[in-house]
């Protein structure tokens, strides 16, 4: 099946910080999805097929770098401006009771998200992402500094155009990721210079001290939790997941064996019947709500 049928109809919503593409599957309670830096929604090309039978499964293409139309120049692309951009793409298609589900960068900005601006929000899905003061992890904390660097993520790009180079930008990841469509879709489109706009503005701004804010609301949460996170995993500990639960009145986890980070990627099954199980024990009224 191609990346297209796998994930649905192709569609775009005009917000006031600019045009976000997305895709959308299934019927039912909505599903929105949060990728991190330097992907699209295709992240979730496995998972959404085995959630689409019962669940309208929404990817959007955040602009963080992979993205293939680029945000007014004047965006808030901090991650509290991002935070209110995913708030104002759901208010966009008039959603209520989602469940937001994040990975890597992705998982610190649906925190942001749902403690900032919760009232659509029905459920929290946190996949293996930035927590606390891991945000961004330390690995990629160089990407921060070259985002200051005039032309250098544009030599970057360049660097990163062989598959063989893209394939180890990914290693520590995702095990499985090898698909040069898949490849060319995360890299491919930082060859434009608005994208490349774009992902340094969010590089810049990249700090823990939102993360380690919307920690401090956790434990005000309404809305029930789950972390999903994978136990070997050498960017995002494995122990943030169960002070995340021990945050949140209602949360749990469920760890994944034999996958890094894109547990989306390396173990799409188990991802996804974590989070059907999960929305299937844990009904939804009228959106979650801080205390």
């Amino acid at each position: 099946m191609a990346i297209s049928e796998s994930l649905g109809e192709e569609r775009e919503v005009k917000l006031p910080q600019g045009t976000i593409r997305y895709r959308e599957r299934g019927e039912g309670e909505p599903i929105v999805f949060v990728h991190g830096l330097l992907v699209n929604g295709d992240l979730w090309r496995k998972v959404v097929p085995l959630l689409a039978d019962r669940y309208r499964c929404i990817t959007p293409d955040w602009p963080l770098g992979s993205h293939t139309v680029p945000v007014s120049g004047d965006a808030d692309l901090t991650p509290t401006g991002l935070a209110q951009l995913i708030a104002d793409f759901l208010e966009a298609l008039d959603l209520q009771n989602v469940t937001l589900v994040g990975n890597d960068t992705g998982t610190g900005l649906s925190q942001i998200t749902v403690t900032e601006h919760p009232e659509r929000i029905g459920r929290l899905v946190l996949t293996t992402g930035d927590a606390f003061k891991n945000f961004p992890p330390t690995v990629a904390k160089p990407l921060v500094g070259l985002a200051y660097v005039p032309g250098v993520l544009w030599l970057t790009e360049k660097a990163l155009r062989p598959n063989v180079a893209r394939r180890i930008g990914f290693k520590y990841l995702a095990d499985s990721l090898k698909d040069p469509a898949i490849l060319e879709s995360y890299a491919g489109p930082a060859k434009h210079r608005p994208i490349r706009r774009d992902v340094a503005k969010v590089l810049k701004s990249i700090r823990p001290r939102y993360t380690l804010a919307a920690a401090d609301k956790l434990p005000n949460l309404k809305a029930p939790a789950l972390m999903v996170w994978a136990t070997d995993d050498k960017l995002f500990p494995n122990r943030h997941a169960h002070e995340l639960a021990d945050l949140i009145p209602d949360a749990k986890v469920v760890e994944i064996a034999d996958s890094y980070a894109f547990v989306s990627e390396d173990q799409p099954e188990r991802t996804a019947e974590a989070i059907g199980s999960f929305m299937a024990a844990k009904p939804v009224g009228e959106g979650a709500g801080v205390a």
